[in-house]
């Protein structure tokens, strides 16, 4: 398995979490904004692990935007959703390919 495969998956399910109406929202506002801090945190990290690893490198991009501007409820919640499901995918495929070329 990739790095960036792993880095994806962890960073997902940070997301999902996130992701989940009223439980995701409350959480970010009783951390005063601090959750949104750690995912732009693990999004940066995916980031360069997913260009060390030259795999695709969008859905973290994704997640730093989602990071960015999350604080606006209706619209942070879509790009939750959106960042989980797109790094899913992403770790998904580069899982395959790390199979695929061994």
């Amino acid at each position: 398995m990739k790095w960036s495969s792993f880095a994806k998956g962890i960073t997902g399910a940070f997301e999902a979490i996130l992701a989940i109406p009223l439980l995701g929202g409350l959480m970010v506002i009783l951390s005063g904004w601090q959750l949104l801090t750690i995912a732009l945190v693990l999004h940066i990290v995916t980031l360069a692990i997913s260009i060390a690893n030259r795999t695709s490198f969008a859905p973290s991009v994704l997640g730093i935007i989602t990071s960015l501007i999350a604080f606006v409820p209706i619209i942070g919640w879509i790009l939750h959703v959106a960042t989980a499901i797109t790094l899913f995918i992403s770790a998904y495929l580069d899982a395959r390919r790390a199979s695929y070329y061994q």
